[in-house]
């Protein structure tokens, strides 16, 4: 053998244990796939068994009340429970392709979570027929302890996984392998439900903060609550006046278009002892923000937010909430 061969013969060996490296891992994602499969297909046979066959035959809820509770979770479970029989076999291509042709189900599941859980709510509070069975499902030794609520948003958690999962296994399948587009059409799919997924909640949890702020201030002049408006953060800071007055103590709540300043109700106000008076409501859309000091290590820092027609200092003791908001209002104000 000549001396010639030796680096293609060892260009070869690297080649091959790449291939068996990727195919290693590709075997143990397969593997947990499957096994995390199975546990799904499980849990959400506990719903449908236990929960939405029985209803459906004892008519405890009406058909409307039913189908605004559970709403696609039959056709979910049906489609996991085929894909789990296609990677019992090795069929990943077939589960794959039957997957991708059932995933818009998870989309729409989570736009009507939000709904599922105040009418489970609503029926729990005035059906007393069907508060005692759900009490009585959730006793079976099959659940665990685990109750109805911990089972339905299992769909979307399992999402985020199978994301997890085509991902990890497109990165170890070799392009020239016939599962190879299906697996990437796979990721392109569960990747774009899953974002539009992510922005349900995310809406959902903003509109969430800002009826809470809303709540919290005394009255309704101040309308937190409008369309396109997104929660940042709140937090108290000390305002430094303009005149040689004492620092002012004032909770702010940080949106993407305004900042407002509040301070507290009196504590022996009848109605409002636990409410937040609005003191300013500043625009964020011609306001510059600038650190006055808090740059090095010391104690605290200094803000300047400068609007059209008023400077507001704002100061705090501890440096790292001065850097933290001195960065969300940077960000607010672009």
């Amino acid at each position: 053998m000549s001396d010639l061969s030796l680096p293609f013969m060892a260009g070869s060996n690297t080649v091959e244990e790449q291939r068996a490296r990727w195919e290693r891992k590709r075997s143990r994602t397969a593997k947990e796939l499957l096994e995390t499969e199975h546990k799904y297909v499980e849990q959400l046979d506990l719903v449908v068994t236990f929960f939405v066959t029985i209803l459906k035959a004892k008519g405890t809820l009406k058909p409307a009340v039913l189908e605004s509770i559970f709403g696609h979770l039959e056709s979910i479970y049906s489609a996991s429970h085929l894909l789990s029989l296609h990677l019992e076999r090795g069929n990943l291509a077939s589960g794959l392709e039957n997957f991708c042709q059932n995933v818009e189900l998870y989309g729409h599941y989570a736009e009507n979570l939000e709904q599922a859980n105040k009418t489970l709510k609503e029926q729990l509070r005035k059906n007393k027929s069907f508060r005692r069975f759900k009490k009585l499902q959730e006793n079976r030794p099959q659940f665990q302890g685990r109750k109805l609520e911990d089972l339905l948003p299992l769909p979307l958690q399992r999402l985020h996984q199978y994301e997890h999962f085509f991902r990890d296994l497109l990165e170890n399948t070799s392009p020239d392998s016939a599962e190879y587009q299906k697996l990437a059409k796979a990721v392109k799919s569960v990747s774009e439900v899953s974002r539009s997924v992510q922005d349900i909640i995310d809406n959902r949890e903003n509109s969430l903060q800002l009826l809470r702020v809303q709540k919290l201030l005394k009255g309704q002049k101040t309308q937190v609550l409008t369309p396109g408006r997104w929660y940042i953060r709140e937090g108290w800071l000390l305002v430094v006046p303009s005149k040689g007055e004492d620092l002012k103590r004032r909770m702010f709540f940080l949106f993407s278009d305004i900042l407002i300043a509040t301070k507290p109700c009196h504590p022996l106000h009848p109605l409002n002892s636990n409410k937040l008076a609005c003191q300013a409501v500043y625009p964020l859309h011609q306001c510059s923000v600038d650190k006055v000091f808090g740059h090095t290590r010391s104690q605290g820092g200094l803000l300047s937010l400068s609007f059209p027609h008023k400077t507001l200092l704002l100061m705090s003791s501890d440096q790292q909430d001065i850097n933290d908001w001195y960065r969300s209002l940077t960000a607010a104000v672009r």
